[in-house]
């Protein structure tokens, strides 16, 4: 059973910027897709950017490119959302996924992906 906690969220103002950070236990994370996904209040949840195993390959909604920025350390067994000019319209509980089948191809769709963090709260203030 893979383990996902992610950290880094918080308060912050319009204009600034956080990383967020999810750190997987169990399983073989160098092998997997990672996602991270976002929910606002009373909207569904929605995919916001995505990495393959080896790290050579993201893909972004548009309402994040140019802002975001994902990576990943798989000798930390770890991803991370670098998440700049923050607007408050980006509040919302942001999760990190995994994918676990070896694919070249990011998933954008909840379905797809079989573990779940908990989420980590993301406040952006005007």
């Amino acid at each position: 059973q893979v383990q996902l906690v992610e950290s880094g969220g918080g308060l912050v103002q319009a204009g600034g910027s956080l990383r967020l950070s999810c750190a997987a236990s169990r399983g073989t994370f160098s092998t997997y897709t990672m996602g991270w996904f976002r929910q606002a209040p009373g909207k569904e949840r929605e995919f916001v950017a995505g990495i393959i195993y080896s790290g050579s390959s993201t893909y972004y909604a548009d309402s994040v490119k140019g802002r975001f920025t994902i990576s990943r350390d798989n000798a930390k067994n770890t991803v991370y959302l670098q998440i700049n000019s923050l607007k408050p319209e980006n509040t919302a509980a942001y999760y990190c996924a995994a994918h676990t089948s070896i694919t070249r191809v990011i998933a954008t769709t909840i379905n797809d992906y079989n573990y779940w963090g908990q989420g980590t709260q993301v406040t952006v203030s005007s």
